[in-house]
């Protein structure tokens, strides 16, 4: 069904209209914008939460047995990207020097989705807004304004920080329900879906008693979308648009098939706060040792099943696709499921790209593969700073296919590394253009702002 256009949701935040113009015209993207600019239509970002050039190399030996295995590292635009926020900054030469340098005033994932979305940098926790608090333009709202569908999908909560930031407006991320009720009853976004349930643990076990409905926005939330009557007029024509809540493991798989789907829709998977990663057993075990959690979709169905609700709208759509454990698991030092979380991940990927050579072309459809900062400090065994802090950094182990590599983690926190993108499709010529620092070893790199630059600049 085509939707009409949206203009509530750009309505909202018509006062910080100027600002975003003021961020787009500034800086290396003026002079971009006098070429000719490409029309897209559609945009997919797909973020791997936590992901590095390490946390990437896992996956690639695990799954391959070798590095740029991956159908998106061969993409056309291969370059590394600075995460920072507001108060953070990136110096290649202190980078490659003293070893804890990335480790100072790393970026949280709230200021890096809000970056990625709105193209402004803000401070660490900040949603949507501006370091002093000021609502921003996401890119989802331009594509909203321009009558195109929304979403985002994630393998953690989906009020948690990265969905959060590519749809809500919050001076704080840890205000889980005041977010999650923005995004069901105020957002013109059209799909959510992650985790979150408040009936099942972190092992899919249902539970007698709930067990916290912050992340689903209260208890009244919670009940109107199961009762089907959560939802706000997202198209500005009078009416309600209410959600469709999916819960199930197969109501998720039903949703991936090919066929009509529903206009609104809320999948909450039943787990409460990782789809596996927090899942119970001997986190430190190898991939895939201990079971997986059965009765939950995988990233990749939930990314069909995105798609399949998404290309009903004949203007397009911007779907963000988050696989957000990489960086719980890196948290957590864990080699095994950070492994797992970077394959689930990449099997995303192709979900996706198979979705624009079946339905789209790559002159109409971006997609972005990237991650929004590093997490873990990942790097191979004897990693380590000598006697005068200068650092020396090993490589990741292949230990070949199905196989842990050799890991090592040198922190428990977010870094500032660089963080590798790749691009493909309508608009991605710009991406590679935008990227005007140079870093000794990962080359050419652009900022996380210029992924929103160029989407909003881009979309027609």
């Amino acid at each position: 069904m085509e939707r009409r256009r949206r203009l509530a949701s750009l309505a909202a935040v018509a006062g910080i209209a100027g600002l975003t113009l003021l961020i787009l015209a500034s800086g290396p993207a003026q002079a971009k914008r006098e070429a000719p600019q490409p029309k897209i239509k559609n945009v997919i970002v797909m973020i791997s939460d936590g992901m590095g050039y390490n946390q990437l190399a896992a996956g690639d030996y695990y799954q391959y047995g070798g590095l740029g295995t991956q159908t998106y590292e061969r993409f056309p635009v291969r370059r590394a990207m600075s995460t920072f926020s507001y108060y953070g900054a990136y110096d290649p030469l202190q980078a490659w020097g003293a070893f804890s340098y990335v480790n100072h005033a790393p970026t949280d994932s709230a200021a890096a989705a809000t970056a990625m979305s709105t193209g402004a940098k803000t401070y660490d926790a900040g949603i949507g807004v501006d370091v002093n608090g000021a609502p921003l333009l996401h890119a989802a709202q331009k594509a909203e304004s321009l009558g195109k569908a929304t979403g985002v999908v994630t393998t953690v909560e989906w009020s948690h920080a990265t969905p959060a930031g590519f749809v809500a407006h919050n001076v704080s991320r840890n205000d889980y329900a005041g977010i999650a009720r923005e995004m069901v009853e105020r957002s013109a976004t059209d799909v959510i879906m992650g985790a979150g349930n408040p009936w099942f643990d972190d092992s899919g076990s249902p539970l007698a008693t709930a067990k916290g409905y912050s992340y689903v926005g209260g208890q009244a939330t919670w009940d109107a979308l199961a009762a089907g009557t959560a939802g706000a007029d997202a198209d500005a024509d009078g009416v309600a648009d209410p959600w469709t809540l999916v819960e199930t493991k197969a109501e998720f798989e039903a949703l991936a098939e090919a066929g009509e789907a529903p206009d609104r829709v809320c999948g909450t998977a039943q787990a409460y706060t990782t789809l596996q990663q927090a899942r119970g057993g001997d986190g430190m075990a190898a991939p895939y040792a201990v079971p997986l959690n059965a009765g939950v979709p995988s990233l990749s169905t939930m990314t069909q099943g995105a798609l399949n609700v998404l290309d009903e709208d004949r203007d397009g759509f911007l779907l963000m696709v988050e696989g957000g454990a990489v960086d719980w698991a890196s948290h957590a030092n864990q080699p095994g499921r950070t492994v797992e979380e970077q394959v689930d991940f990449n099997k995303a990927v192709d979900t996706a790209i198979a979705w624009v050579n079946q339905n789209s072309n790559w002159g109409e459809t971006l997609i972005v593969v990237t991650g929004d900062h590093e997490t873990g400090y990942l790097w191979g065994p004897g990693t380590g700073a000598d006697a005068a802090g200068m650092g020396q950094w090993m490589p990741v182990v292949n230990n070949g296919a199905g196989t842990q590599p050799g890991m090592q983690f040198n922190s428990g926190t977010h870094t500032n590394s660089l963080i590798p993108l790749f691009a493909k499709g309508a608009g991605a010529r710009l991406l590679r253009a935008s990227a005007d620092g140079v870093d000794p070893v990962r080359g050419d790199y652009l900022d996380n702002t210029d992924i929103a630059k160029v989407i909003i600049a881009s979309l027609r």
